[in-house]
């Protein structure tokens, strides 16, 4: 019932009108989280080492993330993830999914990263939400060693830089 519900949103979704927007996940299956899906709407602690989605990033992005997770909530703030490691396959539906909404893999691209090309298969990139912990980090993520990459997601962070350097400049998409 559930997954015939699911196709039935997806393919109205395909229909509606394309607008950069970050794609929205679908499970991997019912129940499986070992590909890193974390389920919309949800946000993982960086210190739940009990999901994939955070036990399979590098020690040193796992440590910088845990390190920012603390400077935010001194500040307030609590960061949470609603991304980090993904398996291929998951990466590849992904993109999928985002070839299906876009019309072709050069637009879709620009959002979404071939599992070839991703950060999240390798553990090196984290989602970061809600939109007041993005902005946070943004701001103070350097000082972590982490960086906002994509100028289209303010979400998307990477070890980039030593602690306290400068990030690289902002790259206008995951494209280019």
């Amino acid at each position: 019932m559930i997954r015939k519900w699911f196709w039935a949103v997806a393919a109205g979704l395909m229909v509606a009108a394309a607008t950069p927007v970050a794609p929205s996940a679908a499970a991997p299956g019912d129940d499986d989280t070992a590909g890193g899906w974390v389920p919309d709407g949800q946000e993982l602690s960086a210190f739940d080492l009990a999901d994939p989605a955070v036990n399979r990033l590098t020690p040193a992005l796992l440590h910088a993330i845990q390190r920012a997770a603390h400077g935010a909530k001194a500040d307030g703030i609590t960061l949470g993830l609603t991304s980090g490691w993904r398996s291929p396959e998951f990466q590849q539906q992904l993109f999928n999914d985002a070839v299906a909404r876009y019309g072709s893999a050069a637009i879709a691209s620009e959002y979404v990263a071939s599992p070839e090309t991703s950060k999240h298969v390798i553990g090196h990139a984290v989602d970061v939400g809600p939109t007041a912990a993005d902005t946070w980090l943004i701001r103070n993520g350097s000082a972590y060693g982490l960086c906002q990459i994509y100028a289209n997601e303010i979400w998307h962070f990477e070890l980039a830089s030593d602690y306290g350097g400068s990030c690289p400049p902002l790259r206008p998409n995951a494209a280019g």
